[in-house]
C-alpha cells in the first residue's frame, strides 16, 4: 500500500501535526515501508508459534504484594481546589 499526498495530510490533520509540503514525500515513503512491513509480518503464518508473554526467557521477579506509602489523602485533599465526600472535583470536560 502506498499513501498519496493526500492521505499523508489527512493523517496530519488527525494527528494535529503541522508537516511542511517538502517534508510529505519522505513522510509518505516512510510510512509506506511501515505498513509493507506490516502487511509482511500479517502474511507469516504464526499457528505454530506459542505466544510469550515477555520477550526476555527469565523469571519475573516478585515481590510482596504490601502497602509500604503512608496515607496522605487528607494532607493531598487539604491542597486541592475542590473535595467533596473524599473525591476530587474537577471541572466538567465533555459536554
Amino acid at each position: 500500500m502506498t499513501l498519496a499526498a493526500s492521505d499523508i495530510e489527512k493523517i496530519a490533520h488527525l494527528a494535529r501535526l503541522s508537516i511542511s509540503p517538502q517534508d510529505i514525500p519522505s513522510y509518505a515513503r516512510n510510512l509506506s515501508n511501515i505498513i509493507e512491513l506490516v502487511e509482511q509480518m500479517s502474511s507469516v503464518d504464526s499457528a505454530q508459534v506459542t505466544p510469550m508473554a515477555h520477550p526476555l526467557d527469565m523469571p519475573a521477579r516478585l515481590r510482596p504484594d504490601e502497602i509500604t506509602e503512608t496515607n496522605q489523602r487528607e494532607a493531598f485533599q487539604a491542597i486541592a481546589p475542590a473535595v467533596n465526600a473524599g473525591l476530587y472535583l474537577v471541572p466538567k470536560v465533555i459536554e
